[in-house]
């Protein structure tokens, strides 16, 4: 039912694997030995990316993150260092009344040291003690409540229960149209002095009636239930919630209505129960589809780690004192241990080389486009990839995996709650008990007044049902959804209401480097040299025998020159033998020549000379950011290849259109070194440009920088994706990870950064249609609402002012926005 891992402290928090106990004080990373530190910076840094990012935008002044996550999950202050921790998926939760009832529940199962739910991801996390804790029998008590558990991981289980969700919706419809189909042809005309179609005797109008409760009850206790629900568990919670609102006018007409045939009554208000119902459906059926996407972004995320490790023990079982190596889980890493990796697989904790050197890719940890060469002596961060060559890791001291750290930021940030999100679950728990006192004042000053017991009932009712929020309810999902749709006509999917709310809003905007303002893929840039052709194939030669992501950069752009010659798209036939893959750099005989292919020191050692020119072009590429490869033979250097990522063409007139002459501010983020960012400090638009920069830093780079106003963030990689989420309005390429498409609120598919600008104007649109909406239902609200307290309104007509009300919501929410 879960995904266990060992609960090591928040993702925010303190380490001290591989370096200072203390960690980084902006991103809690391991700090190096002397920690980065500077005069006009209080603090310890893991790197000069989280001390520039202190220097401009201060100390963020905080409670300490461990504390903080344990008040915000109820957590005891001391939980046991053998405690773990596990994510299950939660079916059913739809507002934050949920969210409290199935943490408070949790948390009293035997075991369980803290829970944590989250409305926003469908998931609750839960600390516990592995050897008492059932977590068995806490899926047990939920499902009682109509609770669905699964790990989450299960997609084909969120798949039945989307399928479960449309099946509401259809059944629902089937029998509610039915419901109607009987009024309009019988009972409507009746109430308004008409004939009906049909001239009804006793039995048929008990028959016709009879039909109509039934398929009704249908309505309200099948497709109605998850509203029935929430309404008990806002009960038991002792937070009323629009649930509670919804439920009490939909069984009020029906209670009512059922004792009206009873007693021989033909004025019944079941079709007031089937429209509210109905319409609430939806709106929630909306609302699950979106949640899913943030539940989907944590397993994605999570399903990178990884579970196992092989470790080294000296000595086999006979004696004879060789190493032999054994698989075994993660938790049963200790301080010290030595662990095997392979090329092609993930670095299972944060550690130290002690043997091998290779490159290691960082992209899905730290963003850096350009995989580090890792040498004895070196970190090394849980989850990058090593690439070429095996690697021997000693397990630093607490085996924590930076992943495994990105996976805990990527929770607190989806499951913190929004400004405007806290300020209408508050409205809810004020609006419901209000129009409730109301109702029953109105109930008790119509009986003071003389009127009769079932007149006073039906003014309460009307109030009940007059206030309804599906206006409410539907002003926000409806103009999302036209949004939506016409978004995907641009090219642009919309997967959260919060880029159409907070989007007109933003004053920042921060931009990813790598794979966002430039394409993110290593090629060669350009090659510098007289004998650039035949430098090149020679490279080529050599490098197919190394598996270093620059070797792949130059082979393939010796393929492309030959395809783009007309001749067939491979490596010439060149001799090479004799080869050598060095740290630096390839070496090796070609057609008889000795070619060395690699850094400008590797060509120095081998006594190669270079030329004023190759001199040149080293430093030029290293000004800009890239990777110079220098081929030589003959005793001098041949030509420079520069390798690298390359701007995005579009990128200067998007910074340019997205700052809007000056209105918002433009930040560039990267993971990679100081050189690699320097040309977007020159753009006029770009206010700031933060190098060198981890994931966690990041997001916490995005939270400063709300200081400044609302923020948005554009990236493209699994690292962005704790800022993509941290920030009010992420977006993301469509063209990076999944998961950073899950973490953000908008993704651009087959589009170039080109339609950022788009998402804004178009963002800008929606929202003046969702405050037109708003302010509808809220005028509606003011004005219906007296009027069923001084009973002028009946219940009839008051669910088709509430009915009207949703119409002309619809109606303004299917507008064009040109």
């Amino acid at each position: 039912m879960s995904t266990s891992t060992r609960s090591r402290g928040s993702a925010g928090g303190k380490s001290d694997a591989g370096g200072d106990s203390e960690g980084c004080d902006l991103c809690g990373l391991p700090t190096p030995t002397p920690p980065v530190t500077g005069d006009d910076a209080d603090g310890e840094f893991c790197c000069r990316g989280c001390l520039e990012i202190t220097r401009a935008l201060g100390d963020a002044a905080s409670a300490d993150p461990e504390t903080v996550e344990r008040e915000l999950a109820g957590e005891a202050d001391e939980i046991p260092d053998d405690a773990e921790r596990t994510y299950m998926a939660v079916d059913g939760m739809h507002c934050a009344t949920c969210e409290a009832f199935v943490s408070g529940t949790a948390r009293t199962c035997e075991g369980v040291y803290a829970a944590e739910a989250s409305y926003a991801n469908d998931m609750v996390r839960v600390t516990y003690d592995p050897e008492t804790a059932d977590l068995d029998g806490l899926s047990g008590t939920l499902a009682r409540y109509g609770y669905g558990t699964r790990d989450p991981e299960e997609r084909e289980a969120a798949e039945r229960s989307d399928n479960q969700v449309a099946r509401f919706v259809i059944g629902g419809g089937v029998f509610g149209m039915m419901v109607m189909l009987w009024y309009v042809l019988f009972l409507y005309p009746t109430y308004v002095g008409f004939q009906p179609v049909v001239e009804l005797g006793v039995f048929d109008g008990i028959y016709i009636l009879g039909n109509i409760w039934v398929m009704t009850s249908i309505v309200l206790f099948y497709t109605g239930f998850p509203i029935l629900r929430g309404a008990l568990v806002s009960l038991r919670a002792g937070q009323p919630n629009m649930d509670l609102l919804v439920s009490l006018a939909a069984t009020s007409a029906y209670v009512y209505s059922t004792a009206a045939v009873l007693v021989g009554e033909t004025h019944v208000y079941f079709d007031v129960t089937v429209a509210i119902i109905l319409v609430v459906t939806l709106g929630n059926y909306y609302e699950d589809r979106i949640k899913r996407k943030a539940a989907g972004m944590l397993s994605d995320l999570a399903a990178s780690r990884v579970s196992e490790a092989r470790r080294r023990v000296e000595g086999d079982a006979d004696g004879s004192g060789d190493t032999a190596v054994e698989t075994v889980a993660l938790d049963a890493l200790e301080s010290g241990d030595l662990v095997e990796v392979r090329p092609g697989e993930r670095v299972p904790v944060d550690g130290t080389v002690r043997e091998g050197t290779a490159a290691v890719d960082e992209a899905l940890v730290t963003g850096e486009s350009m995989p580090r060469t890792k040498r004895p002596g070196d970190d090394v961060l849980g989850g990058t990839v090593v690439t070429d060559r095996p690697l021997v890791v000693a397990v630093g001291e607490d085996a924590t995996s930076t992943l495994d750290r990105l996976v805990e930021l990527l929770w607190d940030i989806q499951s913190a709650r929004s400004g405007v999100q806290r300020l209408a679950d508050k409205l809810a728990t004020i609006f419901v008990p209000t129009v409730l006192v109301l109702a029953a004042v109105t109930f008790g000053w119509t009986l003071l007044g003389g009127g009769a017991p079932t007149d006073a009932l039906l003014v309460g009712l009307t109030v009940l049902i007059v206030s309804c929020p599906c206006a409410l309810g539907l002003a926000t999902p409806l103009a999302v959804a036209s949004g939506i749709k016409e978004a995907a006509g641009r090219g642009i999917v919309v997967a959260s209401e919060a880029v159409f709310e907070a989007v007109p809003d933003v004053d920042v905007v921060v931009f990813d480097k790598t794979g966002t303002l430039t394409d993110g893929d290593m090629a060669v840039l350009r090659v510098v040299g007289d004998d650039g052709s035949d430098a090149l194939a020679a490279a080529a030669a050599l490098e197919r025998f190394s598996a270093h992501p620059l070797a792949t950069a130059v082979v393939e752009a010796a393929e492309d020159r030959i395809e783009a010659a007309g001749a067939d798209a491979s490596i010439p036939d060149v001799a090479a033998d004799d080869v050598t893959v060095r740290d630096r750099g390839v070496s090796g005989a070609v057609d008889g020549e000795r070619v060395v292919v690699g850094h400008p020191d590797l060509l120095r050692d081998e006594g190669v000379t270079l030329a004023p020119a190759h001199e040149d072009a080293v430093e030029a590429a290293r000004d800009e950011g890239a990777v110079p490869v220098v081929v030589g033979w003959g005793g001098r250097s041949r030509a420079v290849l520069v390798v690298g990522d390359e701007p995005r063409e579009a990128w200067d007139d998007v910074v340019a259109a997205v700052a809007a002459g000056g209105r918002r501010e433009v930040v560039v983020l990267t993971g990679d070194s100081e050189r690699a960012a320097r040309r977007f400090r020159d753009h006029p638009d770009v206010t700031d440009v933060f190098a060198g920069v981890p994931p966690e830093a990041k997001a916490e780079t995005v939270e400063r920088l709300r200081a400044r106003g609302t923020v948005a963030m554009v990236g493209d990689g699994s690292n962005d994706a704790p800022a993509l989420a941290a920030a009010d309005i992420g977006i993301a390429l469509g063209t990076g990870t999944d998961i950073a498409g899950d973490a953000a609120d908008a993704v651009l598919v087959g589009r170039d950064i080109d339609a950022i600008p788009e998402v804004f104007s178009l963002s800008t649109g929606v929202n003046r249609r969702i405050r037109g909406n708003l302010a509808w239902a809220f005028g509606y609200n003011a004005v219906a609402i007296p009027l069923a307290a001084f009973g002028v309104l009946n219940p009839l007509f008051a669910a088709v002012a509430m009915g009207t009300s949703s119409l002309l919501v619809v109606a303004n929410s299917a507008r064009s926005l040109d």
